[in-house]
């Protein structure tokens, strides 16, 4: 469990973050780590920002404490913890200085993060919903850690854990059926159906009746609570009736057509148990699915099935891509502030250098040599061929780049869309097709 909380520094930024930086706090400094700045220089860094941005306003940076149950996790681990939540809320455009403190009994993250963006110079504004989205990825982030989550505060008199019950009511139910429904297509056994549960991120409890428990779940929802079409002997008879259904129907050595499966599938259903079916689920998304496929050429089994897999793969091409142009941005947002620190510092510290007398100097300039050193140890370490690039190629490279995202992400839209919409005929196929004749109990997922 980590309980978070946030405020502003509106004054000794400077005197805040040597606090949070103490070597008798962070295990001599090794639980100390920053983005896009140095935690010697960080103040001044954020100033800078802020002048660079004209930026008004009392709020010179953000303060976020995530504090951890004693004896719960490593410090190690929460530092872990500690970066991806401060990498997932301020997405690249901040720079922050995190430590990770370990002289008290309970271990706990300090998160310092100018309050004026490196990137595009706008102000972080904290509210409800900011705050929310840190609680809510620091509770995502417990889980994934396999540490329990938060019980936060009170909430209109009501315990967040209350609140989040009340708010999902039955749909942890309902969610724990989509998912039950997804993943016996793609299994091969009843085990090989819980390990793709666990994936799916479930935890399972074996015992008389086979239990699931999802991210943020209270209680395990016993699967036979579901209908009978979800108890564990239900589950693998449709397992195994499905792989049935998977290999192609021959006819005179030919497949039969995916349509004709579909409506010999509907019509050999028994009289009242077909009315019964017809008028609790209605049967429109079935001839919603026969028109889909009927419309996209697919005439079988096997061909729906490539379908999906070369959808999947354009996704995960498109996916990936996306990936390595987002960080090729943020990549030139940071060399783009380090090489604006350096040139505008680089005057001073060329005075410097042919001061006579260099103490007294650095004395009087000690924030502007410290700011140009830290940029040029920066720039040393990102640069590779000896020439630093002007700020106007830079901005030019980002506009290129932001254009290609932007196609990017269109595409990427899209080939989501066209995921979900073959994987929703996918799951209706199945559900229409394998269903066994006595036990129609599933609906046919919505299609857009």
């Amino acid at each position: 469990m980590a309980v978070t909380k946030t405020h502003p520094i509106k004054s000794t930024l400077k005197k805040a973050i040597e606090y949070i930086i103490k070597p008798d706090k962070t295990d001599d400094s090794i639980l100390v780590s920053s983005f896009c700045c140095t935690p010697e220089t960080a103040d001044m860094e954020f100033e800078l920002t802020q002048k660079l941005a004209n930026a008004s306003g009392s709020n010179l940076a953000r303060h976020i404490i995530q504090s951890f149950k004693p004896n719960e996790t490593t410090p190690e681990q929460a530092h872990e913890i500690g970066m991806k939540l401060a990498e997932s809320v301020l997405g690249g455009k901040y720079e922050f200085v995190l430590s990770t403190h370990v002289d008290k009994n309970n271990i706990h993250n300090h998160i310092i993060f100018n309050a004026v963006s490196f990137v595009d110079y706008k102000k972080y504004h904290s509210n409800k919903k900011t705050y929310n989205l840190i609680r809510r990825t620091s509770d995502r982030l417990c889980r994934e850690y396999g540490l329990s989550t938060i019980e936060a505060g009170k909430d209109k008199g009501k315990s967040y854990k209350e609140y989040t019950a009340e708010k999902n009511g039955t749909s942890w139910k309902a969610k724990l059926k989509r998912t039950i429904d997804t993943v016996i297509p793609r299994a091969r056994d009843f085990d090989d159906f819980l390990r793709l549960m666990e994936q799916s991120g479930y935890e399972i409890k074996k015992g008389k009746y086979i239990s699931f428990r999802a991210a943020g779940q209270e209680r395990y929802t016993r699967a036979k609570t579901l209908g009978g079409n979800y108890t564990a002997e239900a589950i693998t008879d449709r397992i195994l009736n499905k792989s049935k259904i998977k290999k192609p129907s021959l006819n005179n050595g030919k497949q039969i057509n995916l349509l004709i499966d579909i409506q010999n599938s509907i019509k050999a259903q028994e009289s009242k148990g077909y009315e019964y079916w017809a008028k609790k689920y209605n049967l429109q998304n079935a001839a919603k699915t026969m028109s889909f496929l009927n419309t996209h050429g697919v005439e079988t089994y096997s061909e729906l099935q490539s379908k999906i897999e070369e959808l999947n793969s354009g996704f995960d091409k498109t996916a990936d891509e996306l990936k390595s142009v987002e960080k090729q941005i943020k990549d030139i947002h940071i060399l783009r502030k380090n090489i604006m620190t350096y040139r505008e510092m680089k005057p001073v510290y060329s005075a410097y250098k042919k001061a006579k007398n260099k103490a007294a100097f650095y004395e009087k300039h000690r924030r502007e040599i410290m700011l140009y050193e830290s940029a040029a140890e920066q720039l040393t370490a990102s640069r590779t061929d000896g020439k630093l690039p002007t700020v106007d190629s830079l901005n030019n490279r980002l506009e290129r780049l932001t254009e290609q995202k932007n196609h990017l992400y269109s595409e990427y839209k899209k080939a989501r869309k066209a995921v979900q919409e073959y994987d929703t005929i996918k799951r209706n196929v199945d559900m229409i097709i394998n269903q066994p004749k006595k036990d129609r109990q599933q609906k046919p997922q919505e299609i857009g």
